[in-house]
């Protein structure tokens, strides 16, 4: 499988916004499902939300609904994690990967493949 690589991250206020990239292959994003992950010092890697190749979305937590929102742009091969109303809880390596075409029912990394090395998100005043 062909890697994802993320980006866009960085140090960004309590209660502002920050959107995150995940690019890959024009194949990989035609046909597969991007899930987006976190995994915050000593804490399993939790999953947030998956686009599948037909558009349709999974979200995978409830600690983030309402604020993050998942997206893809095929024309760029891109897909988005937009996080409004950022909290000092959401600081952690955001990292996407990928599975075939549908998304899986549950937010396991294990179902997903190609991981990219992440992208270090920090919310601190």
């Amino acid at each position: 499988q062909v890697p994802l690589v993320e980006s866009g991250g960085g140090l960004v206020q309590p209660g502002r916004s920050l959107r995150i990239s995940c690019t890959g292959s024009e194949f990989i994003l035609d046909y597969y499902a991007i899930g987006w992950f976190r995994q915050a010092p000593g804490k399993a890697r939790e999953g947030i939300s998956c686009i599948a190749s037909d558009d349709a979305v999974t979200e995978y937590t409830d600690s983030v609904k309402g604020r993050f929102g998942i997206s893809r742009d095929k024309a760029k091969n891109t897909v988005y994690l937009q996080m409004n109303s950022l909290e000092p809880e959401d600081t952690a390596v955001y990292y996407c990967a990928s599975a075939y075409y549908y998304c899986p029912g549950y937010g396991d990394p294990a179902d997903f493949g190609s991981w990219g090395p992440g992208t270090q998100v920090t919310v601190s005043s």
